[in-house]
């Protein structure tokens, strides 16, 4: 079974935001990009909008899309992690699923131990920073 989620790789002052996994979800104290699993009635823009909404009470302008990344945590299931680069444009951070953020410099990137499905998607970004970023302006 393969499971379409979205995250988000949220720009501000020339870092990405990184969130921690709490105690209470699977994958506890891992690294992600904040998003979601797709509903089956929405566009994976609408997921992400709706989903940094839920988790960190912000509105973000989306960017571009980005390479999507697949891993099978277990025989039956594998997450299509569908990225997209943005930025807030209203509202603060405040964290309803996860228990600590940061913001990383492209150098700090592997500072955090990030869950599996997102790896490929923080190693895209290690080579593709400055244009990423440019292509958010």
């Amino acid at each position: 079974m393969i499971i379409p989620v979205t995250c988000a790789l949220i720009f501000k002052n020339q870092k990405v935001l990184a969130v921690r996994r709490s105690k209470d979800m699977p994958l506890p104290g891992c690294w992600e990009f904040p998003g979601g699993k797709m509903e089956s009635d929405e566009s994976a823009d609408q997921c992400i909008a709706r989903e940094i909404m839920e988790e960190l009470n912000v509105e973000i302008k989306l960017g571009e899309m980005l390479p999507v990344s697949e891993h099978s945590y277990t025989s039956h299931k594998t997450i299509r992690l569908i990225p997209f680069s943005s930025k807030i444009i209203a509202g603060e951070i405040q964290l309803h699923e996860h228990d600590q953020l940061r913001w990383l410099g492209p150098n700090e990137l592997f500072e955090v131990t990030w869950a599996a499905a997102d790896i490929p998607i923080v190693r895209f970004l290690e080579l593709n920073w400055n244009t990423v970023i440019q292509n958010l302006k």
